[in-house]
């Protein structure tokens, strides 16, 4: 299976359990990898062939900047399931990190992956 992969895609969103999270924000940053056959495209050469990365983008920001969950598992999972109906791809894996997480000490990153696939 052929893959896209965007990596680090960065912003800034609301989400979080905690009361000052949600007021106050902090940056999140997010990994999307959609499996399709991309055959096609890379006979064509043609943008119609393939998937517009730039309208991925697009939605992705859309959910992470103009929604709020108190879990990054569930926006992960909003982020997978909107590609997934989207786009036509087989399948999708979204890595939503979270790298300012109140957890109490230093640390690098928090991150959570989840797996889609099209049913069917």
């Amino acid at each position: 299976m052929d893959t896209i992969t965007i990596k680090g895609m960065h912003f800034y969103g609301y989400h979080g359990c905690l009361p000052e999270e949600q007021r106050t924000g902090q940056p999140f940053h997010v990994d999307a990898v959609l499996y399709a056959d991309l055959s096609k495209a890379g006979t064509s050469d043609e943008l119609n062939d393939t998937i517009d990365y730039s309208k991925v983008y697009q939605l992705v920001q859309s959910i992470v900047e103009g929604r709020t969950y108190r879990l990054i598992e569930r926006l992960a999972a909003v982020i997978a399931d909107e590609v997934l109906a989207a786009f036509p791809v087989d399948a999708v894996r979204v890595a939503v990190h979270k790298p300012q997480a109140p957890i109490g000490g230093p640390f690098d990153d928090v991150a959570v992956t989840v797996e889609r696939r099209r049913h069917g």
